[in-house]
């Protein structure tokens, strides 16, 4: 795994020293001299490379990367230029264009979001190909957490965003009452229709964040 070096490293040094992560960092070597593993080694942290902890105004938490050929780079939802859209997404998009009115881009590649401060961090940072789920349980979840928790720890407001019930079951840990927390149905298409679509949550982290004195998210992802 590429080491993380801006000050996340910092923030999560005392984890890298803690039982579970060998036993992770041994299980995820494993893993990759063995099966084909999403995303490339290189990018198992993409989210924490991109997003400083000083720079998260919102953290949008996925479950674990998208397990076929070419689409995980490391960010939650997101895809590779070139990429077909996954549903999910697809369907985020779609709730951007009804809440602040977006186009739809002929992309998915959201590195612009995690650019503004948007986490976009999977609960899980690998996953075997074709095999949802298949990295559960092995310490990355407790890593996440960590993160998640010195990101609660900011005294400053952040917008955490919660859709689904993986994601929702994080709450707990969400304690500082400066931030924010809005919780959805998930983006599927299985779920979507329960409550994802309307919920507005893009023009609320935005009113959110404008209150508090900072700038708002530029949501819209450009076409390629």
């Amino acid at each position: 795994m590429a080491p993380i070096t801006n000050t996340w490293n910092k923030v999560l040094a005392a984890e890298y020293k803690k039982p579970y992560y060998r036993e992770l960092f041994q299980f995820v070597g494993q893993e990759y001299a063995s099966h084909t593993i999403f995303p490339p080694k290189e990018e198992i942290f993409t989210a924490f490379h991109m997003t400083p902890p000083e720079k998260v105004r919102v953290v949008i938490i996925g479950q674990d990367p998208y397990h076929e050929p070419g689409q995980a780079h490391g960010l939650s939802f997101s895809v590779k230029p070139g990429v077909q859209i996954p549903p999910s997404l697809m369907n985020i998009y779609k709730e951007l264009q009804t809440d602040l009115g977006c186009f739809i881009p002929n992309n998915g590649y959201l590195t612009k979001w995690a650019e503004q401060g948007v986490l976009l961090l999977n609960n899980v940072l690998t996953v075997r190909a074709h095999q949802a789920g298949s990295h559960h349980g092995h310490g990355w979840e407790e890593f996440t957490d960590a993160a998640i928790r010195a990101v609660n720890a900011e005294e400053r407001p952040i917008v955490f965003l919660l859709w689904g019930s993986h994601a929702q079951q994080k709450k707990k840990m969400l304690t500082n009452p400066q931030h924010l927390i809005l919780e959805a149905p998930h983006p599927s298409p299985l779920s979507a229709y329960r409550g994802f679509f309307g919920c507005r949550h893009f023009s609320k982290t935005n009113d959110f964040l404008v209150r508090h004195g900072l700038s708002p998210i530029d949501w819209q992802i450009p076409n390629l």
